[in-house]
């Protein structure tokens, strides 16, 4: 209106009828609580607010326009972001997969790596640290905190992933298809994360004894250099045994098997996210090869 200079030749540039354009200009008056025009006779021109609000106007409708073009980035996956959060051995072996699938497909999309264990890693989605995690809970046994623990989230099954156990090439049982656990009741061990480290000292007191842990450590390949060492035995899931150059041990197949189901959890409403869906999606697929 401002600058066509009437509401007919308002109305021709809009391509409306000039009523229209009258009736969305009482309403816009309403709106602001005062005149934005005044008419004597056919000449309009705009009020000292009307002049304001002109002059406002382009940068909101840059504004609106920019956020638009955006919106429609994201949804189409030529821009976003994407935060994951992953336990070591998954860092190391699913996650470098997937995202370079993602930079492929979507080189607009950004996506951020941090490491945390489970349950840290499923606190910090649901504080709003992160898009998607990676966690494992064990076979057969209750979530921490109780069954409710992925109850509210979008869980994605990525693998199940087997227990090994490890001793040093020198070891009396090094040359074994299988072991079980009883038969390394005297030996010293090296442990994992605390969510492993816990699950090892169940599984060997469901075969009748309390482990020794001399040593315990995060680090996987610190793990697989102490048994390597000779200064004790471990089990380790295959997923990291893959991601380290295993020196100087032995894997062996352990009796009963003993697995951890490793998923890809996200929210409800994040799951909706083009990007979001797209990451489940390639960390599914490299999950399967």
């Amino acid at each position: 209106m401002a600058g066509a200079g009437s509401f007919s030749a308002a109305a021709r540039e809009l391509g409306c009828t000039q009523p229209a354009v009258s009736q969305q200009m009482k309403a816009l008056e309403q709106s602001a609580g005062t005149p934005l025009l005044i008419r004597a006779g056919r000449e309009t021109r705009l009020t000292q607010a009307g002049e304001a609000l002109v002059r406002h106007a382009a940068g909101i409708l840059a504004g609106l326009t920019a956020a638009e073009e955006e919106v429609a980035a994201i949804a189409g996956l030529r821009a976003g972001r994407v935060r994951l959060v992953s336990f070591p051995s998954g860092s190391s072996t699913l996650v470098p997969t997937a995202l370079a699938a993602m930079r492929a497909e979507h080189p607009g999309t950004r996506i951020s790596l941090v490491e945390a264990e489970p349950p840290r890693s499923v606190e910090m989605l649901r504080e709003g640290d992160c898009d998607v995690a990676l966690a494992f809970r064990y076979a057969g046994s209750a979530p921490e905190g109780g069954p409710s623990e992925w109850d509210d989230l979008v869980v994605r099954p990525l693998l199940t992933d087997r227990l090994v156990g490890l001793v040093p090439e020198g070891h009396r049982l090094a040359g074994a298809a299988r072991v079980g656990m009883a038969e390394l009741a005297d030996e010293p061990w090296i442990a994992g994360c605390p969510r492993c480290r816990r699950h090892l000292v169940d599984v060997c007191e469901a075969a009748g004894f309390t482990p020794r842990i001399d040593f315990a450590t995060d680090d996987y390949p610190a793990v697989v250099g102490l048994v390597g060492a000779g200064l004790g035995v471990a089990v380790l899931p295959e997923l990291a045994v893959e991601s380290v150059r295993a020196k100087g041990v032995a894997a062996l197949a352990l009796e009963p098997e003993v697995e951890r189901e490793i998923v890809a959890l996200t929210l409800a409403d994040l799951a909706r996210v083009p990007a979001v869906a797209a990451t489940l999606d390639q960390l599914e697929r490299a999950a399967a090869r």
